[in-house]
């Protein structure tokens, strides 16, 4: 044998060994969680010549200036008339080259405030080759996308599935004859695979115990006939791995099997599968890796051998024989999925047809993808030998027989057998090396691993005051500047929406920026990035959907630095002036024009009670005697005459810090920007002389725990029960309105990190809206002695409501909008328990945080709060939802909200 051949396949055999050490590499495919950069709308990195229209208004609203944030012209793309319900007007990107493409940003005209047009929904086209255009549908077959709500915000929408285009067309709708202008941005990334269409047989259904499960390929894009799918791409290549089971999918509300595309033996009549790739142009293939089912138990299991045949060029013949790999079935009784990757041996060609052999009933495959390049140069005549062997060309060997290698001069051979063995001795000490290495940190892991309990925990949980909740500060180039959204880090049911807050854009205006002279009271300018708002459910959606009773296992390794979140951005951690920290928000950008606080004069603060205290501060509990005399106040309220108004003052010690003043002004810019029904307000502020205070909403009622905690369920009380009653719709219409309002926060990337009842104000009998109390979101809980066996206090330091934070915040420390949904879902447990009791009330603290390692470790002891009497079995799944141990998939408030108003008012 040829030692240079032998000498480099032993080199590259133990660089694989060194680098995976038996764990096989992950394929090249794509991801929606992945490719998400900007692809140059917006920098202008995508040139002028490559945007066209339709039509267009006129010069200045031509298609070069329908590119997101920036105003251009007058502002954005307009088309030349009114847009009509059928939307045949276009704007048209061409990217030059394949794309996979995951996001899709739009935003109405604003033009510093003079702009009214905007699309309120939209469909795509998109074409690979600039002929054939294809309409993109979601999972569940709906072409239309919800748009804008206004003329500045920009609402970023997930592609599911995502698309592998050159060229995309946005078509906006109207719901009547309307003007319309747009702005877009496309994100994603190259697609390097090169992978033009695939070609397959139709997938089949399973009937498994009386149960369907549907196997075929949902997202193809391609043609279907006589049984075959040609001519388009789908789920075998969309970047998203089936799991174990392949009835559980990993997406949100779609049927069983949707991640695998699945072929029955018996149906098929033939015992192998044929795949067939086309590619753009000839590439070198190294290997191929096909990610397949094992479920032997239910007559699925890989494939035991692969046939490949290449063909060079669309008018060359296939070359023969075949490229056979035979797989091994040593361990096909473990039923886990797996990747199998088969080497290629370097061969050139522009189409592959590839046939797995059957090795029981079924063959399930959720995703191919290739190890290729393009070559520099390529002959892939039909002389071309078919054999695993390099070419003659490629090694300078002189040949005798055809393909077969002769022997070069002895001195050669000499010299690369030497360095092979130098380059064999350093590679043999880097491995010693590296296994040192790993067995040094398996270590490590292996105590966080453990138990994870005690005192050994403590040093783990998060201290707000300390730490900065969110940092990830990733450094991109202009051409591709990720947005940091991670829906998913798939996406979930492919229409995942997010809006960038309104405040943080030039929208004079809209908004109040509140500044303390000189400055604006703030230090430094800071930049908030686009955030998630989650979609509602999808539309045809069934009344009760399958929401999972035991969260699946997180996606990622133990120890691992960091996890993925709904939305991740700078955040800035203030310590309120209550004590606890406001909310943990997107840092704010200074505004550029300061408007004055509204200042309200101190003596027509009456004292009532003292509410709370905090380290910074004081919370009071005031009356304003003739509210309407008050012109200042920042929004009119319904007060009858005579009537005084309840406000909570939050007052700053006049002794305060530097820092703590400055965090004050900053916590009053938050609270202005809040304006929601379900949301605590902000009235105004003094700030002429200390001490600094500000004035906010409060409620008639009092906070939710007291309000329900006095009253029994209504179907509990008997005749003679003199308690004040409480309803089960009334319950579930009071968690919808805090669902609401955790909505609105959530779409501006606010995390509250204290959600409870104990921060949830009833109105009085005058507020109720519907016939039911009106509940806002507050945040002064921590501040009260009443709720301090609420807090666990971390060495004296810290105090944490650990008994409604999700394990990711107390172990790590990551507070987000799933974190706030999982404080939801025990909200909601405490209300239909009429808080009577604490979560978990059989657990001690320290077993509270024992739980939270449960989770961390995931072998199935984790202990979930137990389903109240009153809570149905489909609104308990919902619960069981929001304490999903992968934050990715508990459900957005927006679904939450919609599932409260729509479906948990009408169960039993």
């Amino acid at each position: 044998p040829n030692i240079h051949n032998s000498c480099h396949l032993f080199l590259i055999n133990l660089l694989y060994l060194i680098l995976y050490q038996g764990d096989p590499p992950c394929a090249p495919s794509h991801s929606a969680a992945q490719c998400r950069y900007a692809l140059g709308m917006e920098d202008g990195t995508i040139p002028d010549s490559d945007i066209t229209a339709s039509s267009a208004w006129s010069d200045s609203t031509e298609a070069k200036h329908g590119r997101l944030s920036t105003g251009e012209g007058d502002g954005a793309w307009c088309p030349a008339g009114s847009v009509y319900p059928s939307g045949s007007e276009y704007l048209q990107v061409d990217l030059r080259t394949l794309h996979f493409l995951s996001l899709v940003g739009t935003q109405g005209r604003h033009a510093e405030g003079h702009g009214r047009e905007f699309a309120r929904s939209y469909r795509l086209r998109y074409s690979r080759d600039g002929h054939q255009w294809i309409t993109w549908k979601d999972r569940w077959g709906q072409e239309v996308v919800s748009g804008n709500e206004n003329t500045y915000d920009v609402v970023l929408k997930d592609l599911g599935p995502p698309i592998v285009a050159r060229m995309v067309r946005f078509y906006p709708l109207a719901d009547r004859v309307m003007s319309v202008c747009l702005r877009v941005e496309l994100y994603g990334c190259l697609w390097n695979d090169g992978l033009k269409a695939y070609t397959a047989p139709v997938g089949h259904v399973m009937n498994l115990s009386g149960s369907l499960v549907y196997l075929n390929d949902s997202t193809y894009d391609g043609s279907t006939e006589g049984g075959m799918q040609f001519g388009g791409l789908g789920q075998l290549c969309d970047g998203i791995l089936g799991g174990d089971d392949f009835i559980q999918s990993k997406e949100l509300r779609v049927w069983p099997g949707y991640d695998y595309l699945g072929w029955s033996r018996d149906a098929l009549g033939q015992g192998s599968v044929e795949v067939e790739f086309h590619f753009e142009r000839p590439r070198v293939f190294h290997s191929m890796q096909v990610h397949s089912n094992n479920r032997h138990t239910q007559g699925v299991r890989v494939f035991n051998k692969v046939e490949c045949y290449f063909k060079p060029g669309v008018l060359r013949p296939w070359l023969v024989p075949p490229l056979s790999f035979p797989v091994p079935l040593s361990d096909l009784k473990d039923p886990s999925s797996r990747p199998i990757t088969l080497p290629l041996g370097g061969r050139p060609a522009q189409f592959l047809r590839c046939q797995f052999s059957f090795s029981d009933r079924w063959l399930l495959i959720s995703e191919i993808s290739f190890y290729s390049g393009v070559p520099t140069t390529v002959d892939p005549g039909p002389s071309w030998p078919p054999t695993t062997a390099p070419s003659p060309a490629s090694t300078g060997l002189r040949t005798g027989e055809p393909g077969m290698p002769v022997a070069k001069d002895d001195s050669s051979d000499t010299s690369i057998l030497i360095g092979c063995l130098v380059g064999i001795i350093l590679l043999l000490l880097a491995v010693i090396v590296v296994i040192l290495w790993r067995q040094y940190w398996k270590k490590i892991l292996g105590k966080a691993q453990g138990s994870l309990s005690g005192d050994e925990l403590r040093v783990h949980l998060s201290v707000p005051a300390d730490n900065v909740v969110i940092n990830n500060t990733h450094s991109y180039s202009s051409r591709y500047q990720r947005i940091h959204t991670f829906p998913d880090d798939r996406d979930r049911d492919g229409d995942a929406e997010y809006q960038e807050p309104s405040a943080l854009l030039r929208s004079r205006g809209d908004l109040t920026d509140f500044h303390s002279p000189p400055g604006c009271g703030f230090d430094r300018d800071e930049k908030a990035v686009p955030t998630q708002e989650d979609p509602p459910p999808y539309p045809g959606a069934p009344p009760h959907p399958q929401l999972p009773s035991v969260p699946p296992p997180l996606s990622l390794p133990l120890g691992a630095a960091s996890v993925p979140h709904y939305a991740e951005a700078d955040i800035v951690s203030l310590q309120g002036v209550s004590g606890n920290n406001t909310y943990a928000v997107p840092a704010l950008s200074a505004p550029t024009d300061c408007h004055p606080l509204p200042e309200l004069p101190r003596q027509y603060l009456v004292f009532k009670e003292k509410l709370g205290e905090g380290q910074f501060g004081e919370v009071h509990l005031c009356e304003i005697e003739n509210p309407q005399d008050l012109p200042s106040l920042e929004f009119p309220f319904n007060v009858r005459k005579g009537r005084p108004l309840l406000v909570a003052v939050k007052i700053l010690r006049p002794d305060a810090s530097k820092n703590a003043r400055n965090d004050f002004l900053k916590e009053v810019k938050i609270l202005s920007r809040l304006k929601d029904p379900n949301i605590i307000r902000l009235l105004g502020v003094c700030v002429s002389s200390d001490p600094l205070c500000m004035v906010t909403e409060y409620m008639e009622s009092g906070d939710l725990n007291q309000y329900l905690s006095s009253r029994v369920l209504l179907d509990k009380a008997g005749p003679s029960h003199h308690a004040p009653t409480i309803s089960y719709p009334a319950l579930i219409s009071m968690a919808s309105q805090i669902a609401s309002g955790m909505k609105f926060l959530s779409s501006l990337n606010f995390v509250h990190r204290d959600l409870a009842t104990r921060n949830c104000l009833v109105g009085g009998e005058r507020d109720q809206v519907g016939g039911e109390r009106e509940i806002k979101i507050a945040d002064f809980g921590m501040s009260r002695n009443l709720y301090a066996g609420d807090y666990y206090r971390i060495q004296g330091r810290a105090v944490l409501p650990i008994r409604w934070m999700a394990w990711e915040c107390i172990l790590m420390g990551k507070f987000t909008t799933a974190s706030d949904v999982w404080a939801f879902g025990v909200t909601l447990w405490e209300m239909l328990n009429v808080c009577q009791a604490q979560p978990y009330p059989t657990l001690t603290d320290e077993q509270v945080i024992d739980n939270a390692g449960e989770f961390f470790r995931d072998q199935g002891r984790q202990v979930y709060l137990n389903r109240p009497a009153v809570c149905p079995q489909g609104l308990y799944e919902l619960m069981l939802s929001c304490w999903n141990r992968d934050c990715k998939l508990r459900p957005s408030f927006n679904y939450i909200h919609s599932f409260l108003t729509e479906d948990a008012m009408n169960m039993v």
